[in-house]
């Protein structure tokens, strides 16, 4: 039986003490771990298929792992559900869906009762960095704070990150793990006395008599908030191109999901689309995972994310192709190759330019919406309204951090507990947190050949500081003072060589290099976070910071400092000529020669699914849209582009998209109306519950 469990990883702990259950998919008996995710369980017993669409038959697997679509719905005890958001229980009789489901027949009598009504000083709906931390902030004053979050665990995208942040110690956690992040704010708002959390609830209206329903579990109850911040976080883009809809093509955000949430190996080759943070992140997490990146396209000349994670990806053997794009996905059944190909400077594929390569995975990471559905209707309902994190501007988890405690503090003010005006160096460190990389420099050789000092990797002006923090002598200053500038070792006085610098860097962009016992061959310290285990007497291909290889050596040493575990500290003795270039070990060959170097089949883009719930092609939105259909409302009674479960979370944008291809400006088309509710709810869970004990 196939099992993709991930059972060695450089960060995290695999040795995790769960209950295993049995459980039927089509009637073949399967293990997974009790209240793990049915999606997580199926994939993890190598199922990528969980069912065909009624319009085409085409098969659907996992595609947001986040409850905001419902390509992953599978039939569970002769129910449909969503796979991702339902945890697997002992004894569950799983089918996959095939076509449209049956509505099983239950005619019992329903007990209505009185819908429960609360009420509380302060909602926020949303338990990622933005939420907690204008919660945390909030605290500090004697007011009822209540936190929902649809997830089984506080931190939102906290919990997917295994790499190290960003920005400042003192404001955002620099040189700390996402993951660890989530769990410090957890259990600040843990310890809080004046705040409730209601987890595995969902917010799935906000109504214009100012109260919000959630469904608390499965139990209905309506919130009247005297203010309400809205942090749920974003959503990802998707592409339209021939095979968006095949198994295996998914959002960077689902991979992270079942890859470090769920400890399941999705894949053993991807491709990446897109080069900003969240593809390149998301490559480095699969290289961590064991997955094979067999590349990575990005559309403009450069990548957009911080140049420290594109030279990680480079290191380890990953092409990045800028100035190209992804033609199509192939496959029958699931994603089976990629075709790529450059693009001209009005971002045309350039015939003969193809290259198409064998994988099984494509993730899709072409940025992100913000999920404001809540505040832009409590804003039209007269809700008095706040919103923070990627809900109001897509930035970095630092940032979302930084503008959640701005949001506390502004909602505090409205309450009338402080006159004070929000510091104005708050916003300018929000602002600095949010801001895109900067301007790259050429690093400086070293002209010493003697005592022990860092070499600086880093060499694009972005929001980080953490080595300059920890150096116990103070010898690494960043130019210009702030964050933002590059960080310059200065010699003032004598490096001890105490590496505390190259363990906290995030980028993993700092080195070391000690010539103390020879000048001829110093030793040199690398940080690694790849190798589960790496010892004493391996031998490592060195490379420099663009990936080239500068030969193999033998690992002299291996530690970790107590402060920062899971960043192996590697020492090599190498020829003093290479000791400065040296930044990292390859892990994987490039791919030099795609499997189709003839690849020329035309592609039709309006071929290609705009609405994947409703299988309603791009040819079908556009030729509406030429005969002057100008609603989007009337466009989806028409096509039912956005009649699908997602209700339109992910067409949405591309058939405005469209518009704008066709000549329309904002304004001159109408935009879909929202629906009342902004998830599917079950009509029983509408009839009033007790509660049980301990819920």
């Amino acid at each position: 039986m196939t099992n993709r469990r991930i059972t060695q990883h450089p960060v995290l702990s695999t040795d995790i003490e769960r209950k295993k259950v049995s459980f039927t998919f089509n009637s073949k008996k399967m293990f997974g771990y009790e209240n793990e995710m049915i999606s997580s369980a199926l994939i993890a017993n190598g199922i990528d298929i969980f069912g065909h669409h009624k319009k085409d038959k085409s098969p659907q697997g996992i595609f947001c792992a986040n409850g905001q679509c419902s390509q992953c719905t599978v039939i569970v005890d002769g129910l449909a559900v969503k796979s991702c958001m339902t945890p697997l229980k002992e004894g569950m009789k799983i089918e996959s869906l095939e076509g449209l489901p049956t509505l099983p027949e239950d005619d019992k009598p329903v007990d209505l009762k009185p819908v429960k009504k609360i009420e509380t000083d302060v909602l926020i709906i949303g338990g990622g960095p933005a939420g907690l931390s204008a919660a945390i902030e909030l605290s500090k004053y004697n007011i009822k704070i209540l936190i929902v979050d649809d997830k089984s665990k506080l931190g939102g995208k906290l919990v997917l990150q295994t790499h190290k942040f960003f920005g400042s110690i003192k404001d955002s956690f620099a040189g700390t793990r996402g993951i660890q992040i989530g769990n410090i704010l957890a259990d600040r708002i843990n310890s809080s006395q004046n705040i409730d959390v209601w987890l595995e609830s969902t917010a799935i209206a906000v109504f214009s008599d100012k109260v919000v329903g959630i469904l608390k579990k499965d139990q209905y109850i309506l919130v009247k908030p005297k203010k309400l911040l809205v942090a749920t976080g974003a959503r990802e883009k998707m592409l339209v191109f021939p095979g968006n809809t095949l198994p295996g093509v998914y959002g960077a955000g689902a991979f992270q999901t079942l890859v470090n949430r769920d400890l399941v190996r999705t894949s053993n080759r991807i491709f990446i689309v897109g080069g900003g943070n969240v593809g390149l992140i998301a490559g480095y997490h699969a290289i961590q995972a064991g997955i094979k990146v067999v590349g990575l396209v990005e559309a403009l000349p450069y990548c957009g994310g911080y140049k420290v994670h594109e030279d990680k990806l480079k290191r380890l053997g990953v092409p990045i192709f800028t100035s190209h794009t992804i033609l199509a996905a192939h496959g029958e059944e699931r994603v089976e190759s990629i075709t790529i190909a450059e693009i001209d400077k009005n971002f045309k594929p350039i015939k003969g330019t193809e290259k198409t390569f064998e994988v099984d995975t494509i993730l899709i990471a072409v940025g992100l919406n913000p999920v404001d559905e809540f505040y832009l209707k409590a804003k039209e309902y007269g809700f008095d309204v706040w919103s923070a994190g990627d809900a109001k501007e897509i930035a970095e988890a630092s940032a979302a951090m930084f503008g959640g405690k701005i949001a506390g503090a502004e909602i505090a003010k409205s309450f009338g507990f402080t006159t004070e005006d929000i510091p104005e160096e708050w916003r300018e460190k929000e602002a600095i947190l949010k801001s895109h990389p900067g301007k790259i420099f050429e690093k400086e050789k070293p002209s010493s050949t003697t005592g022990v000092y860092p070499i600086i990797h880093c060499k694009q002006e972005i929001p980080c500081n953490p080595c300059t923090s920890v150096c116990p002598r103070n010898l690494i200053k960043i130019e210009g003072g702030g964050i933002l500038g590059i960080p310059k070792f200065v010699a003032t006085s004598e490096c001890i060589g105490c590496a505390q610098c190259v363990a906290i860097c995030p980028g993993l962009a700092i080195t070391l290099v000690d010539f103390r016992n020879d000048n001829e061959k110093p030793t040199i310290t690398l940080p690694c976070e790849i190798f589960a285990e790496i010892k004493q007497g391996d031998t490592l291909m060195l490379v420099d910071e663009d990936g080239n290889e500068l030969g193999e050596f033998i690992v002299n040493k291996v530690r970790e400092l107590r402060k920062y575990q899971a960043t192996k500290l590697v020492e090599l003795q190498v020829p003093k000529e290479i000791a400065w270039k040296a930044t990292s070990f390859k892990v994987q060959n490039v791919i030099e020669n795609n499997i189709e170097d003839d690849y020329h089949e035309q592609i039709i883009p309006d071929d290609a699914y705009v609405c994947r719930c409703e299988r309603v092609t791009a040819g079908e939105v556009r030729r509406y849209i030429r005969s002057g259909v100008k609603d989007m409302n009337e466009l989806k009674a028409i096509t039912r582009a956005g009649l699908g479960a997602c209700g339109g979370k992910t067409c949405s944008s591309l058939i405005e998209r469209i518009y704008r291809e066709e000549g329309y400006k904002p304004g001159e088309y109408k935009p879909s109306s929202k629906r009342p509710l902004f998830v599917e709810v079950p009509l029983k869970n509408f009839s009033s519950k007790e509660e049980k004990k301990n819920e």
